[in-house]
């Protein structure tokens, strides 16, 4: 039998089980982009004021780092290319990853693999379909951002440019997911070398954009190449040799590794666990704990980074926003109508509250993973009740947000407290962890929407990511866009408080919490009723 028989049916299915998931990111990572271009157009309509507006990014050392040089000051795709360039590779580079590891790796731990093998399928075509769902997805984005910026009156060889950094990155991080699924035995190992990889790329990045001495380390990063192609800035094709012979060489080693180990097996070695289980780890409260905590880690240290960067940069941002009014007034649309410094710090407060809820889904979501992957039923079968078992990890998304949160506010507090200096006093930190902790009513309110969707509609618990990707976009494209209030409306973290600055009323804070409870009753008490599986 063909080695890759049976891949055209598989890809179907792939596609099938995320149409929801795969249309909601390419469609956020399009969205973004293009949002950006028309807000671009709008805040600097004239060459001057777009050169006037890079001058001040080239000159600030911590803001190339956090997005890259500009390399076109003089148009709006120029100015897009920068903004969007470094995070839509990142998120392009997240999405193609977690889609390769969820249609092999984790198929394969959860035995569905072994079923599906059982057929007409060839060894070779689970890895060739999720690839291609990957390609198809990452193509699809290189196509709406072109599209996009079309759209935006922007010139074509520019657009396509964009588009195609943006999905050649996505390609090398498919790949390199393929080959982490071969090294791992399971999907949560994968991904976490994955991510290890996509971090390495934006601290490489990072480091060569921060000072021409270093400039040699973003030839080292995929998301440097994605830099480097030069959208608007000279387009230079030959550079997208690069990911593409990177892809390849990353696919050819997956295909060898496949064939090398056997199914459910990954090549590196697993430590055995001790014979005898230590005395905090008795109980379903302590196993809950035992599988969140690691991701609760992961989460708490990239929380402490993002808080130490923003913070970090915050002088930059308060000089490059200083005499430009148009600038503040984005600036206070998104965070509310106050000093600039405070301004640009509740937007990222509620960056920071936006990202604690993905974690908050993710906690949630591991309910219906251990579900359907038959480790909850054995669990259950003893003296366990639902709701028990259920509150075991429910305690994540409802205490470790909040210390995710208080993470992020203590690190940005400290380092805008250590880059502003003496224009700020000594309880920044503390300021700032009071202002990320306003954001838990928000936060718990996505979570128990996921739960709702776990409890009482568990076919359809993926749209938890999709209630989420809905209050990012208005959050975050809402003010910018000047949609209806209505509309704003509709997502919780409208309606906390901006702050540091702003006003602080307990009134919506009650409402989201007494929302967020009662969603979450609903779907605890559908977790009751409901047949399992």
């Amino acid at each position: 039998m063909n080695a890759t028989a049976g891949t055209g049916v598989l890809l179907r299915l792939a596609l099938r089980r995320d149409r929801i998931a795969l249309p909601l990111w390419v469609y956020a990572l399009a969205a973004m982009a293009v949002s950006t271009a028309f807000s671009f157009r709008s805040l600097y309509g004239t060459e001057q004021a777009r050169r006037t507006f890079a001058a001040g990014i080239t000159a600030n050392g911590s803001l190339r780092a956090l997005y890259g040089p500009v390399f076109d000051a003089g148009s709006v795709g120029g100015l897009t290319a920068w903004r969007m360039g470094v995070f839509g590779a990142v998120l392009a580079g997240l999405m193609s990853a977690l889609l390769v590891v969820r249609h092999t790796r984790a198929e394969e731990e959860d035995g569905r693999l072994e079923l599906i093998g059982a057929g007409a399928v060839g060894r070779r075509a689970p890895l060739t379909a999720a690839l291609l769902a990957a390609l198809i997805a990452d193509l699809a984005v290189a196509a709406l951002v072109a599209l996009g910026l079309l759209a935006a009156g922007q010139r074509l060889t520019g657009a396509v440019a964009f588009g195609l950094a943006l999905a050649a990155t996505g390609l090398v991080f498919g790949a390199v997911a393929a080959l982490a699924a071969q090294l791992t035995a399971t999907g949560r190992a994968a991904n976490g070398l994955t991510g290890a990889a996509l971090g390495a790329a934006f601290a490489l990045r990072a480091i060569g954009d921060a000072d021409s001495a270093t400039s040699w380390a973003s030839w080292l990063s995929p998301i440097g190449w994605a830099e480097q192609l030069r959208p608007y800035g000279g387009d230079r094709w030959w550079v997208l040799a690069l990911p593409l012979a990177l892809t390849a060489a990353l696919t050819a080693a997956a295909y060898a590794l496949a064939g090398r180990r056997d199914l459910g097996a990954g090549l590196l070695p697993q430590r055995p666990g001790p014979a005898a289980a230590a005395p905090g780890l008795d109980g379903q409260a302590a196993l809950a704990r035992r599988l969140q905590r690691g991701a609760l880690l992961g989460w708490c240290a990239g929380f402490a980074l993002a808080g130490a960067v923003f913070g970090g940069v915050a002088k930059g941002v308060v000089d490059l926003v200083a005499g430009n009014d148009r600038l503040a007034d984005l600036m206070a649309r998104l965070g509310g109508r106050q000093e600039v410094l405070d301004a640009y710090l509740a937007s990222i407060v509620n960056l920071f509250g936006l990202v604690a809820a993905g974690y908050a889904v993710q906690a949630v979501l591991r309910l219906r993973a251990e579900e359907v992957g038959g480790r909850a039923e054995p669990v259950l079968a003893g003296a366990v009740s639902r709701l028990r078992w259920a509150a075991g990890h429910l305690l994540f998304p409802l205490l470790g947000t909040a210390v995710l949160l208080a993470v992020a506010g203590l690190s940005a507090g400290l380092a805008v407290r250590a880059a502003v200096g003496g224009s700020v006093d000594g309880g920044e930190p503390l300021r700032l962890l009071g202002a990320a902790l306003a954001q838990l009513p928000a936060v718990w309110l996505t979570a128990a929407a996921a739960l709702a969707l776990y409890g009482l509609l568990p076919q359809w618990t993926a749209a938890g990511w999709g209630v989420l990707g809905g209050f990012v976009l208005i959050a975050w494209l809402g003010p910018v866009l000047r949609l209806d209030a209505r509309v704003l409306d509709l997502s919780p973290f409208t309606h906390t408080p901006h702050l540091p600055g702003g006003a602080l009323s307990a009134t919506p804070l009650l409402w989201l919490t007494a929302l967020a409870a009662a969603l979450a009753a609903a779907g605890l008490a559908g977790l009751a009723r409901r047949d399992l599986g």
